[in-house]
């Protein structure tokens, strides 16, 4: 059975909201999530029950089921018998899933950041770490990945006035770690498009916001990143609804849109994803090109007293 099919078979993992449960618990990890759901299309694939399955691993079928839920994390020794009895033979597959189930349990720079306040962003971080390409609309504010820490500043105090300095300086700082993606030997491709409304918005005073426009058109130099302008003279575009993130994963990660909320976080996966796809395709037709775009951010800065 072919990779493909799980990645871009009808089955959702998502639209399901990030973050904690009503009883405060840590929701489960969207890694844990994407493997348990893979496990369970190659189970329902082979015809068999959670019972048929639970006895190959001497599980109760209860068990069998949080894991493929993500609520119990699940071993890379399990992953490959459970491949065994659902006779998996692709090598691209059973490779990747192994490296699925590993990564549950690696440790990243983000976990020392695990606690209630950071919860959703976790998995946010680790996505970024693992994406081969990201694409961002962005029309509130600058993207994470982009920002200068005074304007990460700003964007963090704004949208939560009543957190402790302490907390702030944590947030500021996991923010800044994430840009560290774009310094690696082979980093994500990133292409922005930034509502034109996002370079009039003074967040953080004059200084603040020249320095951030200035930042921009210095990282669109790099040769991993694209940014365009969707211009406020495109009046009618493609996402009234609003900003949202793409992620384009290796295998057998699935492509995923993440669209951000107070709430949480909703992560869209294939084949709904392909909506925010062409959605994107249409935005980045509208957009001015990176040219054009560069050129008028540097003017913006030029022009900010």
């Amino acid at each position: 059975m072919s990779a493909s099919h799980h990645l871009t078979g009808d089955s959702v993992l998502s639209e399901v909201i990030k973050g904690r449960d009503t009883s405060g618990r840590r929701a489960p990890t969207l890694r844990a999530q994407l493997l348990g759901k893979q496990l369970r299309e190659l189970r329902e694939s082979a015809k068999l029950t959670l019972k048929q399955a639970g006895d190959y691993l001497q599980r109760e079928p209860g068990t069998m089921s949080r894991m493929e839920s993500g609520i119990i994390p699940i071993r890379a020794a399990d992953v490959m018998a459970l491949l065994n009895l659902y006779g998996v033979e692709d090598q691209n597959l059973r490779d990747g899933l192994e490296r699925l189930s590993r990564d549950i349990w690696r440790k990243g720079w983000w976990d020392g950041y695990d606690s209630d306040s950071m919860g959703v962003m976790i998995d946010y971080a680790w996505i970024e770490a693992r994406a081969e390409e990201i694409g961002s609309y962005d029309a509130m504010v600058v993207p994470g990945l982009l920002q200068t820490r005074e304007y990460a500043e700003a964007t963090i105090r704004g949208a939560d006035r009543d957190a402790s300095d302490e907390a702030i300086k944590r947030w500021i700082e996991f923010r800044m770690n994430r840009q560290h993606i774009l310094d690696q030997e082979k980093p994500p491709r990133v292409t922005t498009i930034l509502d034109e409304s996002v370079l009039e918005r003074m967040i953080g005073g004059p200084d603040v916001m020249r320095a951030q426009l200035r930042k921009i058109v210095e990282l669109s130099e790099h040769p991993a990143i694209t940014v365009q302008v969707l211009p406020l003279r495109a009046a009618s575009h493609a996402s009234p609804e609003g900003p949202f993130t793409l992620f384009t994963m290796p295998d057998p990660y699935l492509k995923l849109a993440h669209v951000d909320m107070r709430g949480g976080a909703i992560y869209v996966e294939s084949p709904k994803v392909e909506n925010f796809a062409r959605i994107y395709t249409h935005l980045r037709e509208a957009a001015l090109t990176p040219e054009e775009s560069v050129a008028l951010i540097s003017s913006k800065a030029e022009r900010i007293k």
